[in-house]
């Protein structure tokens, strides 16, 4: 048998056409000459981070990842192409060579990372390696505390080998605390101010989905878009009408088993499932190892076949779940089963599935496991 007549068990398709149009849409948001950021980290939100980069180069000016490693898929990715990747999160210090031998940016937080860069630029030669400086105005992650960033960079200024070619901050709450996200762009605005004051030129970035959408005003030259490329606006019922966003990915699975179940059967561990009629019964070849929340158990979850919203039935488990089929007619091992998307006029979003596993859209993306195959379509 070849591969192109395998079918899959459980696998999520990730439309290219989708993420473009998603840019593309982000991307009005900005103010003239603004440039963008595409966020891929964590397998591009479990899109599959080689498709994103690949899909997306060319129209976006930056990836932006969580550490070396996924910076070089993103380079693998975008060799005919290249855009700059800056990489997030803290290194390791045995990362710090190959991130400048391979031409990445850091995000730094302190001096010592500052002269470590330098002492790699000097080891190789460069006159000037780039870097960007995280200052932290609330997040409490990663970055120099906002009252010592006049000091640090003026340090920094002054390592010949290096070059502090851009500064940002981060939004803790600008899907849900407006006030505060206002006061961080205050106080990092007025850091800016001054920098640009005495002479610095480089880039700012402070803008997430969340504050690209909510604080329009906050994008400057920079703006790190993550969830929203994926379709999904970071706030359920929020501003995704001022920038309309499409389905990237369809979560799908087969119907493995089809059973008659009568009048007080128990369905999955624990039993805390009983019929109290005649149901009839699929079995799905997906379970919590390839993401399916166990949370969703008990939550009144569903799943689309033929386009009915079929009730999960019990505990979900390592490999498989049981949903009442009773009022789909005749449904077949093999039959399509979607767990995230759109079937047939009816949908299942990601916040949906979220609120019934009781956590929030970016771990149910970046939760898929191995088995879960990324099918790219357009």
């Amino acid at each position: 048998m070849s591969a192109s007549e395998i079918e899959f068990r459980t696998w999520a398709e990730v439309s290219r056409g989708g993420l473009r149009s998603n840019v593309a849409a982000m991307r009005e948001r900005l103010r003239s000459g603004g440039q963008l950021m595409a966020v891929v980290k964590a397998d591009a939100y479990g899109h599959g981070i080689e498709t994103v980069a690949a899909a997306v180069s060319g129209h976006v000016d930056w990836f932006g990842v969580a550490n070396l490693q996924e910076a070089v898929c993103v380079r693998r990715a975008t060799a005919r192409m290249p855009v700059p990747v800056l990489i997030l999160g803290p290194a390791l210090p045995s990362e710090r060579a190959a991130i400048v031998e391979g031409g990445f940016c850091p995000v730094i937080s302190t001096l010592e990372e500052a002269s470590a860069y330098e002492a790699e630029a000097l080891r190789l030669g460069l006159e000037r390696f780039e870097l960007h400086l995280a200052v932290d105005t609330g997040m409490g992650r990663m970055g120099v505390w906002e009252e010592e960033a006049l000091g640090l960079i003026q340090a920094i200024g002054g390592m010949p080998s290096v070059r502090l070619a851009g500064l940002a901050t981060h939004f803790p709450s600008a899907d849900d605390d407006a006030a505060y996200t206002q006061g961080q762009i205050v106080r990092f605005d007025a850091l800016v101010t001054r920098m640009r004051a005495e002479g610095w030129s480089g880039i700012v970035h402070l803008a997430n989905s969340a504050g690209m959408l909510r604080f329009p005003e906050c994008c400057a030259d920079l703006a790190r878009v993550g969830l929203a490329i994926y379709g999904c606006s970071p706030v359920e019922g929020g501003k995704a009408e001022e920038a309309p966003l499409s389905t990237t990915l369809t979560w799908k699975t087969r119907v493995v088993l089809v059973r008659e179940l009568g009048p007080g059967r128990s369905v999955s561990y624990g039993r805390t499932f009983v019929t109290d009629h005649p149901t009839r019964v699929a079995t799905l070849a997906v379970g919590y190892a390839d993401g399916y929340p166990r949370s969703l158990s008990g939550s009144g979850a569903v799943v689309l076949i033929q386009g009915v919203r079929c009730p999960l039935l019990g505990r979900v488990t390592m490999d498989q779940i049981m949903v009442d089929v009773s009022d789909c007619a005749g449904v077949e091992c093999g039959a399509e089963a979607v767990l995230l998307g759109d079937q047939r006029g009816q949908q299942i979003t990601v916040h949906e599935l979220a609120r019934w596993a009781g956590t929030i859209p970016w771990e149910i993306f970046t939760g898929f496991g191995g088995r879960v195959v990324r099918v790219a379509v357009d």
